[in-house]
């Protein structure tokens, strides 16, 4: 439907103008040349040569020729903006209208330099000017966004405002580009799609001057947030392949079979017990609560791409390798630690004075009896989520008698449902002991078995677009045989810098080149309880 729109602007274009350039004095012919027809028009209308050049500006250069057109039949005294509302619109019926209408003709120069714009057209100029060109700029080369999780802690903090580089890595072409302007996939304040979904385009970039590489702070279109539950308490945060998943491997009595769903068309809250994945699904599609994101329209996250394409995986009690090589942690980035102190308590406000140690209760603190051996220890004991340097810092305080690292050990249950690829008798990972996983590179070939099904099946199907099936012993691809697969697209792995405390790759897979939307390159601005000056401007590393 959009490539058959496409062709009969083009088609209708040339037409229409093929009759407007004989009412200007102009030779017919030239109208049918593709672009060199604009020269023409530029020439006639005294319009600079310049404008012709930038109509080979990508994306930027289709707005150019639209403008120079309207330009062109305002010389036949088309001024309103019905007239020119219509040409933007359909174009292919327009301009053939005009072109071949007995009562439109050449008025030149003096026709176009009478015309006054009233201020209400200039206002609405002015508007879609602007309109048009933060649309290009947020499209295709930064766009703003604002940390709302600590799952980078503390490399971002929660309310920075960031501004993200789509150029480096080449901006992509919308996949949906009939949306409301300025905002990503909601209303604002409402649960409704900001977008329609009968025009969709194929995956395209334009090529960046940079790729992604590893430690960079990437952000992307959350893999999981194609399929979600519509409402506010569920979305992203609590993904339906997840709830599905805790479905399939938990006994209800384990989860609580009552989910809570609130019908914001309804304003009602209902209670409804669900014992299976099936029972779920039927009733979120009766009460229209499944919402299907196109690839481009799923939530916007940011983590640091520790893997890149090609790459082998692993984690080690906590610490990253890569190919076989332990990784430096980033600076900022923080963990859980147990801390065992003679008194019981700390004071948070003297930990910020005179450490720089910012813990928030509600996130990154909880203090307890801890139990060992059976016996309650006679200290106190609490659970931090602190850097390296703050651990260093808190060891030196007058009470605190140890500081540990939390790393936590594999659960054949939660490798099942909670771990990707939840295949716990293939894969027995945890949070912080992890791999060896094959990161997918293009052109890449594998050898399909049971085991790398479980890693790479949600690659074929969703994002490289086959269908598999398997018959036996026997894997069908696209209803063929097949005992190896070719990979389309690179794919990265995302983790946050806060490695306790990040929905990640570890818990959904890999991230296809087709979802990255940009680099995070600096902070503009940020806030708690007031600006934090020292953010401002800083740069991300």
């Amino acid at each position: 439907m959009v490539l058959a729109f496409f062709i009969a602007a083009i088609i209708g274009w040339h037409i229409g103008v093929y009759g407007l350039f004989k009412k200007a004095g102009i030779e017919s012919w030239k109208a049918l040349i593709p672009f060199y027809s604009t020269w023409f028009i530029v020439e006639k209308c005294g319009i600079s040569k310049k404008w012709f050049w930038l109509q080979f500006i990508p994306i930027a250069g289709q707005f150019i020729t639209i403008w120079i057109t309207i330009i062109f039949v305002m010389h036949f005294g088309k001024t309103n903006l019905i007239h020119h509302t219509l040409l933007v619109v359909v174009p292919f019926i327009y301009l053939p209208y005009i072109g071949f209408d007995k009562n439109t003709n050449w008025g030149g120069t003096e026709v176009f330099k009478r015309y006054k714009k009233p201020m209400s057209r200039e206002w609405i100029d002015a508007a879609v000017f602007a309109t048009v060109a933060a649309t290009i700029i947020r499209t295709f080369i930064f766009e703003a966004y604002v940390i709302p999780s600590g799952s980078m802690e503390k490399t971002l903090l929660v309310n920075d405002f960031l501004f993200v580089n789509k150029m480096a890595y080449g901006p992509r072409i919308p996949q949906t580009p009939l949306s409301f302007p300025f905002v990503h996939n909601f209303m604002p304040g409402s649960q409704r799609p900001s977008y329609v979904k009968w025009v969709q385009l194929d995956y395209k970039r334009i090529p960046g001057y940079d790729k992604v590489k590893r430690n960079d702070v990437v952000v992307f279109n959350f893999p999981e947030g194609d399929t979600i539950i519509n409402l506010p308490q569920y979305g992203s945060l609590n993904p339906y392949y997840s709830v599905m998943r805790t479905l399939r491997f938990l006994k209800p009595e384990y989860i609580g079979r009552n989910i809570n769903f609130t019908s914001y068309e309804e304003e009602e809250a209902a209670m409804m017990i669900y014992p299976s994945r099936e029972a779920l699904y039927a009733t979120l599609v009766n009460h229209d609560l499944l919402l299907i994101h196109p690839a481009d329209k799923t939530d916007n996250y940011i983590k640091r791409c520790v893997a890149e394409a090609g790459d082998s995986l692993m984690l080690i009690d906590g610490m990253l390798y890569i190919n076989g090589i332990k990784q430096k942690n980033p600076v900022a980035s923080q963990r859980t630690y147990y801390v065992h102190a003679t008194k019981y308590g700390f004071d948070f406000e003297n930990l910020k004075k005179e450490f720089d140690i910012d813990i928030r209760t509600d996130e990154n603190y909880i203090d307890y009896q801890f139990q060992i051996n059976g016996n309650f220890a006679k200290y106190g004991t609490a659970i931090m989520m602190l850097t390296e340097s703050d651990s260093a810092k808190l060891s030196t305080l007058k009470g605190v008698t140890k500081i540990e690292p939390i790393i936590e050990s594999y659960s054949n249950m939660a490798a099942q449902y909670q771990y990707f690829p939840f295949d716990s008798v293939n894969y027995k990972f945890s949070r912080d002991n992890y791999g060896p996983i094959y990161i997918p590179k293009a052109g890449a070939t594998i050898t399909l078995d049971k085991k790398t099904l479980s890693l790479y099946t949600k690659i074929i199907t969703s994002y490289e677009g086959h269908t598999l099936t398997e018959k036996g012993n026997e894997i069908l691809i696209d209803d063929k045989p097949a005992t190896t697969y070719t990979f389309k697209y690179n794919y990265y792995w995302m983790m946050g810098d806060n490695r306790h405390n990040s929905q990640d790759s570890r818990f959904w897979g890999f991230v296809p080149e087709t979802n990255i939307v940009g680099r995070a390159s600096m902070i503009w601005f940020s806030w708690d309880k007031g600006p934090r000056w020292k953010r401002i401007f800083k740069i991300i590393k």
